[in-house]
């Protein structure tokens, strides 16, 4: 190696050629044996880093346990929101792979003009009874989307299934469009779901870097990926049967509505707005 050459990469082949330039005699094989024996092997990276490391983050998690615990047992309803990654509506490559008598011929590249348009699925998992919905937005995932998706959710399944529901719990990520940081999220369930329902919510919102433990990321989306893997999403029909078409062993059933409202990017809320929020009439519900 060059001099002050710390890292490099060989394979197994290129490690036999430099040992016989160096009159070693060996195949790739013994290569990999010998590597083998002094504790090498082919790794993967692993994710175990968080990206904070808070003194209060176990609490955080604690506190959403208890929470969930209290709604429980009162039998309030409890769900989990997210905003899974957009996909390209059109005839567009899938990851991963189907069973198929013919292979799927597909674009050679994934280019917005040629799409039909974007498919934003807002998933919202229901912790109680192992049931999801999702809301297939093709405009923006913007707060009042997220919100008008937990709405649609209360009007077409929710009450259905919690009449007497006084309180919701919503568990989210820190970031996005659920995320703690936009007050259009918190504006648009006071005016939209609490002052018209008389529901209080109450939010819980993972750690930054903790998505992976908010359950409609490994209880509805995960499934949701594998069961559309290699099926290209050419129509928002074939999108929507895809996602309703996923199930598990323990009796996930998944409900998908399409919403085409346009929504706008960049509302802002003002100051006076937010004090609606922190400080409601006494008669009305505030949000939790």
């Amino acid at each position: 190696m060059g001099k002050g050459k710390i890292w490099t990469r060989r394979s197994t082949r290129t490690l036999k050629k430099e040992c016989g330039d160096r009159g070693v005699s060996v195949c790739a094989t013994t290569v990999s044996r010998l590597l083998k024996d002094m504790d090498y092997s082919l790794r993967v990276n692993r994710k175990t880093i968080a990206e904070t490391r808070h003194p209060d983050r176990n609490r955080q998690f604690e506190i959403i346990n208890e929470t969930k615990k209290y709604f429980e047992d009162s039998g309030q309803p409890i769900i989990s929101v997210d905003s899974k990654k957009k996909e390209l509506i059109g005839n567009f490559r899938n990851e991963g792979k189907a069973w198929t008598k013919i292979v799927n011929e597909v674009l050679a590249h994934d280019f917005r003009s040629q799409a039909i348009g974007v498919g934003c699925p807002f998933g919202i998992y229901e912790l109680l009874t192992n049931l999801g919905t999702v809301i297939v937005g093709t405009s923006y995932d913007t707060p009042e989307f997220a919100v008008e998706s937990i709405k649609i959710w209360l009007d077409e399944f929710g009450w259905k299934r919690y009449p007497c529901a006084k309180e919701l719990l919503i568990l989210c990520d820190a970031g996005g469009s659920n995320g703690f940081r936009p007050r259009l999220w918190k504006y648009a369930l006071y005016q939209n779901i609490c002052k018209v329902y008389g529901l209080s919510i109450r939010i819980c919102h993972y750690p930054s870097g903790a998505s992976k433990w908010n359950p409609v990321e490994h209880r509805l989306f995960s499934f949701i990926s594998k069961n559309w893997e290699g099926n290209p999403l050419r129509s928002y029909d074939v999108m929507l049967s895809l996602i309703a078409g996923t199930t598990t062993t323990a009796g996930l059933l998944v409900q998908t509505i399409l919403n085409e409202k346009e929504y706008q990017k960049g509302i802002k809320i003002t100051d006076d707005q937010m004090k609606e929020v922190k400080n409601p009439p006494a008669e009305q519900v505030a949000l939790g």
